[in-house]
């Protein structure tokens, strides 16, 4: 008996590190482009909705399919009241920030990224602070070298060649010239469309990332590729990262695995893919997207391995200290 019961507080002490398990996906419809922050207790998810901005939270990653939501912004300005894609939430100098791209209702051709400033809380409200691209630019994320903010943007420096362009942020709510980073060459990027979009940074040890997604969101060859910074040189220079892949493709029924996030568990010792996928063969680029998580492991040269995407409904366990 009390071998048994040291038996189950060892057991007990042994999960108490582990995070609470889960299933994919975490959103089943309109779970496009999501976004992910652990934050004071609480995961906060933010995806394409197309008409609105909106935040759900929870405690655990399980949780997230039943979390609290609300609409953060559903704005009536005719120039960006629609078209709503692609929303982020990051903290800058203590103050919270969304970034999302949202254009006009009559055609995809006033996309532009814009940003939202709120307060030291998540949870609270937001204002529209300002539109950061001039010209057509879609899915804004924020990459940091050197204490340096940097914002990362899908554009069209030369026409049908969707690219990644790069401007240094002079403030929140502002960016200096832009720069192409990365085009769209290598054969796995050009399928059926040249696309590079969906930018998403990524810290370990020393080393910077910038994961991506590339070719087009109809097939099923949607996926991940990777820029990775040599660690010295102009963070705007292509010339200052390596491109490899794919590096996160369609596996084990998910089709179109991309337009990611990455968010550190709630010990701080683990990193997860967050990611959009669809049970559509040909791929998708619609509501019919779900959310799902992957953690990301390391290998010996302190690079990530991705993985393959987990079947939909297969138990995983959550981020370490849920």
């Amino acid at each position: 008996m009390r071998q048994a019961i040291h038996l189950f507080f060892l057991v007990v002490l042994v999960s108490f590190g582990l995070g609470a398990s889960f299933s994919n996906p975490l959103k089943p419809k309109d779970g496009s482009d999501p976004f992910v922050v652990y934050t004071d207790g609480y995961y906060y998810l933010m995806t394409t909705t197309w008409k609105d901005l909106q935040l759900t939270r929870a405690k655990t990653l399980e949780g997230l399919k039943t979390g609290e939501t609300r609409v953060v912004l559903a704005d009536p300005n005719p120039s960006r009241c629609c078209n709503v894609w692609a929303p982020e939430i990051h903290k800058i100098d203590d103050t919270w920030w969304i970034y999302y791209t949202a254009g006009n209702n009559n055609n995809l051709d006033g996309q532009r990224s814009h940003v939202l400033k709120g307060g030291s809380n998540p949870w609270g409200n937001f204002t529209f602070a300002g539109t950061l691209t001039r010209d057509w630019g879609i899915d804004g994320t924020i990459l940091t070298i050197a204490n340096q903010n940097y914002f990362v943007w899908s554009c069209f420096p030369r026409p049908n060649l969707q690219s990644l362009c790069i401007a240094q942020m002079t403030s929140p709510t502002s960016i200096g010239p832009s720069k192409v980073l990365s085009e769209p060459t290598l054969p796995w990027e050009r399928i059926r469309n040249p696309v590079n979009e969906g930018a998403a940074a990524l810290y370990h040890g020393n080393k910077t990332f910038l994961a991506y997604s590339a070719s087009y969101c109809w097939t099923d060859s949607y996926q991940l590729g990777l820029l990775t910074y040599k660690g010295s040189g102009d963070p705007t220079q292509g010339s200052s990262w390596t491109k490899t892949g794919p590096v996160f493709s369609s596996a084990n029924g998910n089709y179109g695995t991309g337009h990611n996030g990455f968010f550190a568990s709630p010990d701080g010792t683990e990193t997860w893919n967050i990611y959009h996928a669809t049970s559509t063969r040909t791929g998708a680029c619609d509501g019919n997207r779900y959310t799902a998580a992957k953690r990301v492991e390391w290998k010996a040269d302190g690079t990530p391995d991705f993985g393959r995407a987990d079947a939909v409904g297969t138990i995983i366990t959550g981020p370490s200290g849920e």
